[in-house]
C-alpha cells in the first residue's frame, strides 16, 4: 500500500472530513509483534492533540484495567478503526471506516497478534460485519475472518462507558482480565504479576 511505511500511514487524503478536521494522523502504539492488539473507534480531540490512541480519561480506566490484569500499556498494541479524528468527535461514517479498513488490516497482519480487543460498539461492528450487543456480548471471543485470515477477537465495551456507567466496570476489566490469558510469557509480554 503506497500510503503506509511499515505501521505508520504516511499520508492519506481519502476521506475530506476527516482530513479538514485532524491536525495530524494518529497511527497505532506499541509493539509491532505485540501477542494483544486493541482497537477503538478514532482518535479523539486529546488522541489527535498528543498523536496517541487511548488517551486522556479512557486511556486512564484502559491503563488501569491493564494493571489490574498484570499488563503494561508498552507491551500491548492500541489502534483504531480510523485513524484520524471525525469532526466533533462524531462515530466514524461507513465510507470512512471502509477508506481506513486496509490500514487496520495491514496492521493486523503485521502485528499477528494472538488476540484483537474491539473497544466499543464501532470497532466489534466493523470488525465483526454484523450488529453487536457490546455489553451482553462483552467478554466474548469470536474468529471472524480479517484480510482473509481467521482471527481471534475479544468484544469490550469501551473504556469511557464506565465512566458514565459504573455498572459497566466489572464488565470492562474482566474483559481485558479475558485478554490478559491470552499473552505469551515467552514473547516479550511482560505480566506484571510475574516479577
Amino acid at each position: 500500500m503506497e500510503q503506509m511505511d511499515g505501521l505508520q500511514v504516511i499520508d492519506c487524503e481519502r476521506c475530506g472530513d476527516l482530513v479538514d478536521s485532524r491536525s495530524r494522523i494518529v497511527d497505532g502504539t506499541g509493539p509491532p509483534e505485540a501477542d494483544l492488539l486493541f482497537v477503538g473507534e478514532a482518535p479523539g480531540a486529546q488522541e489527535d492533540a498528543d498523536g496517541e490512541p487511548f488517551v486522556g480519561r479512557s486511556g486512564d480506566v484502559l491503563d488501569d484495567a491493564l494493571r489490574e490484569a498484570g499488563l503494561d500499556r508498552g507491551d500491548v498494541r492500541i489502534t483504531n478503526c480510523v485513524r484520524c479524528r471525525p469532526p466533533d468527535n462524531r462515530d466514524p461514517r461507513q465510507a470512512e471506516l471502509a477508506n481506513c479498513r486496509p490500514y487496520l488490516e495491514r496492521e493486523i497482519e503485521l502485528v499477528d497478534p494472538e488476540l484483537i480487543v474491539t473497544l466499543g460498539k464501532v470497532p466489534a461492528e466493523h470488525l465483526l460485519e454484523r450488529d453487536v450487543a457490546v455489553t451482553s456480548e462483552a467478554g466474548d471471543v469470536f474468529d471472524p475472518e480479517i484480510g482473509g485470515q481467521r482471527r481471534e477477537l475479544l468484544v469490550s465495551v469501551h473504556p469511557a462507558a464506565t465512566l458514565y456507567d459504573r455498572s459497566q466496570a466489572d464488565t470492562f476489566t474482566d474483559a481485558i482480565a479475558t485478554a490478559a490469558d491470552y499473552t505469551d510469557e515467552d514473547s516479550g509480554q511482560r505480566r506484571l504479576g510475574d516479577f
